[in-house]
């Protein structure tokens, strides 16, 4: 496996090595000791999830407030989308800065994106299976989002705004001043 920082160094891609001959391919997906070892300290998964949407979905920005947030693994087993992590710990010198990076079923690609992130994706192929690990279990009062077109963010999701299919939930985010936020230096891991 190969770990790369990112722009904003706590986000992680991580490309796992693929082996295959004309049977087809086996690939490692998660090791712990590799993760924790680049990452220098511990982290848990606990929950498994799985969605199956199609072309033009955008699920997102998301995350869980202290005491439930969530560190998550993300990779893509059918399909492509374009993932993205956006900082959202207050004083951060890449507050409200993202990571965009296409997973795909093809690339094999994860994105490893900590504490303190909001996270969200946009699906870039029909029938496309979205898998991410977290270690922290979903606590619906503690979810929380912020607006996927929040222009202080400025993420180009790559399809026009018509484009998009969008849950209730999604469109009433807030922006992200008005979000509820994480605090930088804050041990979100203790």
């Amino acid at each position: 496996m190969q770990f790369t920082r990112t722009e904003i160094e706590d986000v992680i891609i991580i490309d796992p090595k693929v082996h295959g001959d004309d049977r087809g391919y086996f690939v490692e997906t998660f090791r712990q000791d590799k993760l924790e070892d680049f990452l220098g300290f511990t982290v848990n998964f606990c929950q498994d999830n799985e969605s199956k949407s199609s072309r033009g979905v955008l699920r997102g920005l998301h995350y869980q407030l202290s005491p439930a947030s969530q560190t998550k693994l993300v990779r893509v087993i059918q399909g492509s989308v374009l993932d993205v992590a956006v900082d959202i710990r207050k004083g951060s010198p890449t507050f409200g800065q993202h990571v965009a990076v296409e997973l795909s079923a093809e690339n094999k690609r994860q994105l490893f994106v900590p504490r303190g992130f909001a996270h969200g994706f946009v699906v870039l192929e029909d029938d496309t299976v979205f898998a991410y690990k977290v270690d922290n279990y979903y606590s619906p009062e503690n979810d929380r989002g912020v607006l996927f077109s929040d222009s202080a963010i400025g993420i180009d999701w790559g399809m026009d705004v018509s484009e998009l299919k969008l849950s209730d939930k999604d469109i009433k985010q807030p922006l992200l001043k008005d979000a509820d936020l994480f605090d930088y230096g804050e041990n979100l891991y203790a």
